[in-house]
């Protein structure tokens, strides 16, 4: 059964090792028993000499010269190779996974099964950097909101505070145990999208109302700075997942308020065309610095501007995560605040 290229081309499938090695054999004994007949004839004809030996005496003696050539030859270009292959398992699977294996075989399945274990050893240290920065984002994102609570419930200890500040202790309270809260909620949701544990129930809604309404969910984060709304949202009906899109929404607009300076304005367009739906959030905070439009939305990065707000570096990540399980893209703008979100229509069944 043949095959099709990357090119359409058709191509014979490559014999298995086994069957190849078997090939060369039986070859072997062809050529074997052949030189052991032509010597006895070369013998008889230059000393004018029968040879009565037998011909698989013959077939004996070359083949004990010829296999012991080959041998050498297998175990220099097959077996060697394995060798310093089972050494490399052996160093990845003791966690060591910088370990790079290199061959000048001619042998493509050695090539194959060589450029696929750098493969492997990459990826499976990529995996070991992804877990290590996600156990230290975690552990230092906990830590923050955890230290306040301890600092703040220490203080309640103290008999002689007044309402006024007993009131501000147990509101700090509240606010970092619903930072850890929301941290919490982010990771679960993430895993959980990331193991297809969520099923993508998709439901027919307006898109335009939903975003609205986020905007009257978070009136008391904005309330409080004085921010202003340009808003322009076109009456889009949509099919998707209704609560993840909704966190796409929420975590957008609360990005925009967290980096809003007092009384500045959040400007948000929601547009339809032949391909999808288009929409942009921009604020007039001091925007994505050049060279970091992809890295904020990895887990836990934040850049430099973010360190002077409240935030636990999973925002964007969550929010690329569900454009993407919805076949949509995410991007911003360099040097801005202004992030643009496409969902295909492709997708809008």
């Amino acid at each position: 059964m043949k095959r099709n290229d990357r090119q359409g081309k058709k191509i014979a499938p490559r014999l298995d090792l086994q069957v190849r090695f078997f090939l060369v054999c039986l070859l072997e004994f062809v050529v074997v028993a052949l030189l052991a007949y032509l010597v006895s004839l070369m013998i008889e004809k230059l000393l004018g000499v029968t040879v009565n030996v037998p011909i698989f005496v013959w077939a004996i003696a070359v083949s004990i010269v010829i296999g012991g050539g080959i041998s050498v030859w297998i175990t220099k270009k097959f077996f060697d190779p394995v060798a310093h292959l089972t050494a490399a398992m052996r160093e990845v699977a003791g966690g060591n996974f910088k370990v790079k294996v290199e061959t000048d075989s001619k042998l493509k399945d050695i090539r194959s099964i060589y450029a696929d274990f750098n493969a492997m050893v990459r990826e499976l240290s990529a995996i070991e950097t992804l877990q290590t920065d996600f156990i230290s984002g975690v552990s230092h994102e906990f830590k923050t909101p955890i230290a306040a609570i301890e600092g703040y419930t220490q203080l309640l200890q103290d008999h002689t505070l007044s309402d006024e500040e007993r009131d501000a202790y147990v509101e700090k309270i509240l606010y970092n145990t619903g930072r850890l809260s929301g941290l919490v909620g982010n990771i679960l949701l993430l895993s959980k999208i990331d193991n297809r544990s969520v099923k993508l129930t998709k439901n027919r809604y307006r898109l335009d109302e939903q975003i609205r309404q986020t905007i009257v969910a978070t009136e008391n984060k904005w309330g409080t700075k004085d921010i202003d709304f340009d808003v322009d949202l076109a009456e889009v009906l949509w099919s998707g997942h209704e609560m993840l899109l909704y966190h796409v929404w929420s975590n957008l607009l609360d990005n925009a308020i967290k980096f809003s300076p007092r009384g500045g304005t959040i400007r948000m367009r929601l547009r339809r065309n032949e391909a999808g739906v288009v929409f942009t959030i921009c604020d007039d905070g001091p925007g994505i610095a050049a060279g970091e439009e992809e890295r904020i939305f990895g887990k836990f990065y934040q850049s430099d501007a973010s360190h002077e707000a409240e935030g636990n570096g999973l925002g964007l990540a969550l929010v690329k995560t569900i454009v993407t399980v919805h076949g949509g893209s995410i991007s911003v703008e360099p040097e801005t605040s202004r992030f643009t979100v496409f969902l295909p229509e492709a997708g809008n069944t």
